[in-house]
């Protein structure tokens, strides 16, 4: 593998004029079906080989690749950090942990999940088996304490993060699970299905709070008949938490207010296949089968101060310790998402 650049094709002067922007290639020789970025820890004094400059963390990414393979490069520099060997099929999807540990989780075709330390020079930790199709989506919780996983069943598996063992199935979807991903304060958990259902979950407890559903707006667009409208491709919480958003083969981007069970706002997209929130939110990026990632402007809010005293208590307390506090019944239906 190397890394390659080139100026952008607007030739020397344009490349002067954009102060001599380039496009860096990070050649990975196999089909790339997965990527995950986190940041690096600083190099500190007496390092011998500082993959950062001194004092400054760095940015890498992990490439899931076609044979099974996932190449962890830093971005800056293109040096390739480790290669990482143990899957037996395509690596379908990666996540590192929220914390900034140098903690890895790896879902495959071969239907295993895979846990790396690349503090430890890639070491792989633990396998977790329990799916019996091609895992296509894995999410780590926030805090850190919980791992989610999808492979095309009925049920979604929920795995611990400290002690890497099942905790429990979720069942619900009546079709396959293809999409999860975890509310910023860890309280809440959302997977979609082909089933036309977004569920979302208490992952502490099992209960599911709430059933979002996608209804085609047949009276708008023309569906053609090898288009199954009900599928669902992907859903992703935004930053602050408030909203959703969710990609279906409908050719609809639909954006979801928490409190609500209809959509607040749509985008016409067609050929999606996944979608994201920008960190800090205000866009969402969404990708396609013909190879384009589309941005899109996503309703911007000032969370209440409710919301924020939520989001602050449920960081570091789960709905058990909630539901033990000396407080009203209410109280605590609001900080376990039961009341919105």
């Amino acid at each position: 593998c190397k890394t390659s650049e080139r100026k952008s094709r607007g030739g020397k002067a344009e490349a002067r004029s954009r102060g001599g922007a380039k496009e860096k290639t990070l050649e990975c020789g196999q089909i790339v079906w997965g990527l995950a970025f986190s940041a690096w820890p600083a190099a500190e004094e007496g390092d011998t080989d500082p993959t950062c400059a001194l004092g400054l963390p760095c940015l890498v990414l992990a490439t899931g690749l076609n044979d099974g393979q996932i190449k962890v490069w830093e971005v800056q520099t293109g040096h390739l950090l480790f290669s990482l060997l143990g899957h037996q099929d395509v690596v379908r999807d990666l996540s590192f942990a929220p914390n900034g540990s140098p903690i890895l989780v790896s879902a495959s075709r071969d239907k295993t999940l895979r846990v790396w330390d690349l503090s430890r020079d890639g070491r792989q930790v633990q396998v977790l088996a329990g799916h019996v199709q091609w895992v296509y989506c894995c999410s780590i919780s926030p805090d850190c304490s919980m791992l989610c996983s999808a492979a095309g069943e009925k049920s979604a598996l929920l795995w611990s993060m400290r002690s890497y063992t099942l905790i429990r199935r979720l069942e619900g979807h009546q079709s396959s699970v293809v999409s999860c991903d975890f509310s910023p304060d860890s309280a809440l958990l959302v997977t979609a299905s082909y089933d036309a259902c977004v569920i979302m979950w208490d992952p502490y407890t099992g209960e599911q709070l709430r059933t979002l559903r996608h209804v085609p707006l047949h009276s708008t667009l023309d569906y053609s008949s090898d288009i199954h409208s009900s599928s669902l491709r992907s859903v992703c919480f935004s930053p602050e938490g408030l909203y959703l958003a969710t990609v279906a083969d409908d050719r609809l981007l639909r954006i979801w207010a928490l409190e609500l069970r209809s959509p607040v706002a749509f985008a016409p997209m067609t050929n999606g296949l996944c979608c994201i929130y920008f960190p800090h939110g205000g866009f969402i990026a969404t990708g396609t089968r013909d190879g384009h990632v589309q941005f899109w402007t996503a309703p911007r809010v000032l969370s209440s101060l409710k919301h924020l005293c939520r989001k602050a208590l449920r960081t570091f307390l789960t709905t058990y310790q909630v539901l033990a506090l000396p407080i009203p019944r209410k109280l605590k239906e609001f900080l376990t998402y039961r009341t919105f």
